[in-house]
Parts: structure tokens; sequence; C-alpha cells
């Protein structure tokens, strides 16, 4: 019986398309359906590179490039392009089956090709070569194709190997890169096997099979059980594309058990967010009770949303919960209490810790205090004047004498005192409430815990999810990247019982955001050292992206009007390109901002959300600040008000005066902000100021 597969590269074009495009490839599609397997002409590519690849017709100006293998009914749509572009790829692309580790593999034979002879001429005026130290059989046994062999050969410098990327199979790529880094041959084939659904090669690879080839390659090709799954598949093709797992993703996610507790890092884009979703996925295939929780609201509903299209059964799902940490310790005290937790807000906080300040006479700024008591005194559970006089104050940079700490407390515990008598607490001690009921309430425990954008959770929070698990074999699953810690909390799993050692994995492949913007993006951070969550410090090593496209765009603007304008027109622009309104955000970094800017277009007519509300609006251009951002994902992004005056912003500081080391700490977290909220741009991304450029961008 004939069978269809879609490509991860046909969901992303066809994301990209207009929803008039959309229907035309929907119908083409459907009679590819029905009248195929009865004998509709697929048109055969005149000096193509590979005559398996076909074509069919989308429009007037559109085609379907198809896959066709010589033995098995199987096709393969790989992508919907424009007439001459459609042509390009299909006369361009050679399918294989890598000999060693039986994957489907694509390269683009006519760019190697073209560039074939300026490494040649390069070569010829020096007498480096890149893998002079390893044979042809060594390379082979890598995996290599013997037909690239002597493009290889060429290869001078990183430089030149990097221009390769985007043409050769990615399994020969890494093989390259693994050993330009210094790695040995038995590192290397290490580091390709990686690539692999399951950690062996099979023993025995057919080359000419390449529908079985294309069956043990998940990560790009996706195989259609019915019209219903299809239909599926297309109404939400970029979710979708989002949820396909490269196999270094998929090893991570479908390990049949760890030991213990599991952290994977990586930067932004590399997928640990959608590990984390298959991870969940598969726990709770076990008919195990799972939790998957972050910090912000508005990424907890985007969560839930991809599972929902991840998990097509009813009983699995209803396995997997999904919800904020702050939500979890809220309903567990709300429960165990049978009253309503009192959440103090934000301004009379403040005025509480103005309050204590000033009555205690402490020579320290209310922020000070604030600080001291999160990042101090709660992030530790400390409960008596005697722990904190005598503990460890590791992460804050002033140094205090006895008589000071004695002053601190003071000002503290009066706070508290303070805040007991009108019974309202804040966030982190309901978490800490929390933490005692799970440990007093086996009943209430999970037996697995997924988090998701971890560095963003104070240790109340954590201390909270490690009582809601019994420790064990697979109890929390963690992935994050401390360059996105934009909340002020830094944490040590260890101290903290969650022991990662052993069990700790980098993901270094960006999927979502080019090449040119991550590079451009990067360089937002500074040269600030990060520290990770496992005592180490993190590194972006490594991190990189294989995707390609436009360079950001940086507009500068004499005033805020201009710069709304020039927004307007930007937004148009993309909508008129065909870009689905969903798939636009807009960030800032305050909220009245964003909301000047949002009156800016709804005055032109175009619709919007904020970032902040629940559910989604297909119709609507997303807009909030850009700690709404965190953890979402755009195809078109811009960033406006990066001005000095926002970017840092003065009220995020603490004053050099009062702890220079807080400060830069605060300077990095305000960095690793910007940083956050450019890189949720998978195509495009815009920038724009007015007045004073920051001097977070880049010049």
């Amino acid at each position: 019986m004939a069978r269809l597969a879609i490509a991860k590269s046909f969901l992303t074009g066809y994301a990209n398309l207009d929803k008039k495009v959309r229907k035309a490839v929907d119908a083409a599609i459907d009679k590819f359906e029905e009248h195929t397997f009865a004998g509709l002409h697929l048109e055969k590519i005149q000096g193509a590179r590979d005559p398996r690849v076909r074509t069919i017709k989308i429009d007037d100006g559109r085609r379907g490039v198809v896959l066709k293998p010589e033995t098995g009914d199987v096709y393969c749509l790989l992508a919907v392009l424009e007439h001459d572009a459609a042509y390009k790829y299909a006369t361009g692309r050679k399918f294989s089956v890598n000999h060693r580790l039986g994957l489907l593999e694509v390269r683009d034979a006519r760019a190697l090709d073209t560039l074939r002879p300026a490494l040649g001429a390069v070569a010829e005026t020096t007498d480096e070569r890149l893998f002079a130290d390893f044979s042809n059989a060594d390379l082979i046994g890598l995996g290599l194709d013997a037909e690239v062999l002597p493009i290889i050969r060429l290869v001078t410098n990183d430089d030149h190997l990097g221009a390769l990327e985007t043409m050769l199979p990615e399994p020969q790529f890494l093989a390259l890169l693994a050993l330009a880094d210094g790695m040995t041959l038995q590192e290397a084939w290490e580091e390709v096997c990686r690539l692999l659904p399951d950690s062996e090669p099979p023993a025995e690879v057919d080359t000419a099979d390449l529908v079985t080839a294309m069956e043990r390659t998940p990560s790009e090709i996706a195989f259609v059980s019915g019209s219903d799954e299809l239909a599926s598949i297309l109404e939400n093709p970029f979710a979708l594309w989002r949820l396909f797992l490269h196999p270094a993703q998929r090893k991570l996610a479908y390990r049949p058990s760890y030991t213990g507790s599991a952290q994977v890092t990586g930067g932004a884009g590399t997928g640990k967010t959608v590990t984390a979703l298959h991870r969940a996925r598969y726990l709770a295939a076990r008919s195990e009770r799972v939790l998957v929780t972050t910090f912000t609201t508005t990424l907890a509903e985007a969560l839930g949303r991809q599972l929902d299209l991840l998990i097509e059964e009813p009983d699995v799902r209803k396995r997997v919960e999904v919800i904020n940490a702050d939500k979890l310790a809220y309903r567990t005290v709300k429960e165990e209490a049978d009253a309503y937790p009192r959440i103090i807000g934000e301004a009379e906080l403040q005025a509480l810790w103005h309050r204590a300040a000033d009555q205690s006479n402490a020579p320290f700024s209310p922020a000070f205090l604030h600080r001291e008591w999160e990042q101090v005194v709660l992030a530790q559970g400390l409960t008596s004047k005697a722990a904190y006089l005598a503990c460890d104050r590791r992460g804050r940079g002033r140094q205090l004498n006895p008589a000071q700490r004695e002053q601190a407390w003071a000002a503290i515990a009066r706070f508290q005192e303070t805040l007991g008598r009108t019974r309202q607490a804040t966030y982190l001690q309901l978490a800490d409430r929390a933490a005692e009921i799970f440990k007093r309430r086996p009943d209430l425990r999970y037996r697995h815990i997924v988090v998701d954008e971890a560095q963003d959770l104070h240790p109340s929070r954590w201390r909270m999810l490690r009582a809601a698990v019994d420790s064990g074999p697979d109890d929390l699953f963690i992935v994050g990247d401390p360059h996105q810690r934009i909340y002020d909390n830094r944490v040590s799993l260890k101290r903290l019982e969650i022991k990662v050692a052993g069990r700790s994995h980098r993901l270094k492949l960006s999927y979502r955001t080019t090449a040119e913007i991550l590079t451009w993006a990067v360089r937002t951070l500074g040269i600030e050292p990060v520290a990770g969550l496992d005592d180490e410090p993190a590194t972006l090593a490594g991190f990189r992206s294989s995707l390609h496209g436009r360079r950001p765009v940086v507009r500068a603007c004499p005033d805020e009007k201009t710069e709304l304008d020039d927004l307007v027109d930007q937004v148009r622009a993309w909508l008129e390109a065909g870009i689905e309104p969903h798939a636009i955000g807009i960030a800032a970094r305050f909220n009245p901002v964003a909301g000047r800017a949002e009156q800016a277009l709804r005055d032109a007519g175009i619709a919007t959300i904020s970032l902040a509300a629940s559910g989604s609006a297909p119709e609507c251009v997303r807009i909030g600040s850009m700690h709404r951002m965190k953890g979402l994902e755009f195809r078109c992004v811009a960033v406006i008000g990066v001005n000095d005056v926002a970017c840092p912003a003065p009220r995020a500081l603490t004053d050099e005066a009062e702890d220079p080391i807080a400060r830069r700490q605060d300077l990095q977290r305000e960095r690793c902000l910007l940083f956050v909220a450019c890189t949720r741009a998978r195509d495009a991304l815009y920038v724009s100021y007015s007045g004073n450029r920051s001097s977070f961008l880049p010049l």
C-alpha cells in the first residue's frame, strides 16, 4: 500500500506561505493523495542530480518537490517553492543513505560543484590542508561519502569548512567539524553516533534502500498514517515543525531511564523545550503522573498548547499537568488551609521595605534589604537571627561585618513581622510553605517533574519542587540556559539536594534562529562570565546555527513617534509578505512603550493582542514586554525602544556605591533580557530606538 511522508523542510516552507497559497497547496496534496497511486503524473526533471526527485504543480507560480524512491511505494513531500526555486532545488539536491549510520542524507551537489573551483584556487596557494592527517579510509569510516572526498581534500581552514555546512549532509559535516576541533577518530565517531535515534548504528546498511533510511531519520521525515493526520499537520504547521526531534534531542527525551535527576542546557533555539515536552510524553506513556512546570504563566500556557499537539492519546495527555511554579505553590497552600492566601502587591511590598529601612535606621537602601531577604534569607531558608549571622552570603557582592549583619537582620525581622501581621505573603514564602506540605503529604507528590527555563526559578521554588517528587530514577528532568537568566535568581542545584553530576547534557545547534541573528544577538551578552546551575561556569562554546537568512535590521529614529510609525510600516510589510499575524512578536523593555506601540498598530488597522493574554489569537500580532517573550517563538520579531534609558533599565540596577558586584550582575541580567527578546526570532529581527542607542547594541 502506498504511503505518504512529509519532510521537515516541507513543513517549514509551508508554514511560511500565506493562506491563499496554502489553499492551493492543500488542493494539490488532495489531488496527489487521490490520484498519485492511480497514475498522476510526477514530472521528471531534466538534468537532475537525483532522478528520483520529481515536481508537481501547485499553481501558476509554484511547484511542489517530491522524492519518489525506486523501491517501496512511498512518496515524500520535500518542499513547496516558487517555480524557478523549485527547479533549482530539484535539480541540485542528491539523496543518499549514509553507509555507516543508515540515515537519509541530502547534499546540495550543485553548490558543492560551484564551490570546488574556488577552494581549489585557494588550495594551490598553500600546502596546508585541514584534514591532511586523516586518510580517505579514516574519513569513509566516519560515514563520509567517497564522492565528497575530493572537495574535502581542498579545505585549508575552518572558515572554508564552515562554508560547506549548508551543502553537506549533517552527519558528514559533524564528523569533519569534530576532527577540525581536535577530536580523535574515535571521539568524532562517538559524536556522529549521537545523531542516531538509538545508541548503535545498524549492523548492515543497504545504501539503495531509501525508504528504510527515511524510517530511521524521524528528525527529518514523518510518515502520515491517513488523511486525518495529514489535515492536522497542515492545520498547525508552524507549531508542529517545532515538535520534530533531532536525534541528539531524541536520545535525551526517550532514554529509558536516568538514575536520578537529569539536566539539559543549551543556547537559544537548541530545542531544550521540545526535548522536555517529549520527555513528559514518554514518562506519561508509562502510566506515570507527570508535572510540567516553569516560571511564567504565559510560557506554561504555551507548553500546554504544544503538549495538546504532541500527545494524541487522551488518557496519556490527562496524566500530564502543566502549571507554573507560583500557581502550584498557591494551589497547594490554598487546598491545605482551605482558604485563599493573600498575595502582597508589588507597590505595597516596596512600601513595607521603605518603612522597615526607616524604622530600623539601618544604613541600607530598601532595595538592598529586599534583595538580601530574597537572595540570602529566603534563598537559604533562614528562620532565625543566629542562622543569618552565621550564613554564607555567597552571591552577594557587598561584604557585611557582624555589626552590619545585626542591623540588616533588624530591618528584615521588622519587615517580616509587619508582613505577618497583615497575613500577607509573597509567592516565594508560599513556595516554602508548599514544600512543607509536600513533605507531609506523599499523596500530593508527583512521580516525575519536568522543569523548563530552569535558570529563572528561585531556590524557594526549587525546594518546593524537590519536595513534590520523591528522590529516585527520573525524578526531575531539568532544561534551561543560564545565558537567558532574566530574573535575579542564582541557584546551586547541588546545595538543594538535586544532583545532576554525570547526567548533565548540553545542546549546541540552534534549530530556530538563523546564524545571522544568532551571531548578532550573542554580542549583546557582553563578556561577563555566567554561572550555571550545577556550580560550573556556563559556556556558549560550540553554539551555532546551520540556518541562514537576513541580517538583523537596526533602525535609529529621531523621536518615538517616528519609531512607532516605522514599526507600523515594518509590521505591515511583514503582513503583506504573507507572514501570519500570530507569527509576529513585538517586545519593549517597559509596558507603557509596548502599550503605545499597540495603540499605533491598532490605529493603523492592525489587530494586536497582549503576550500576557490567555490562549492564542491567529489573526493578531502579539505584543508585550521583553519578560513576556520568554520561551516564545515567532517568525518575525521587532524589539523597540532599545535606547540608553531603557536598556539597561535604571530601576533594575543596584547603586554602584552600595554594591558594585550586584550592579555587574544586574547589568548582565539586563543584557540577557535583550538577548532573550532578540532570539525569539526565527526568520527576521528588527530592532529600533529613538534618542541614544543602548550600549548593549553591537556596533
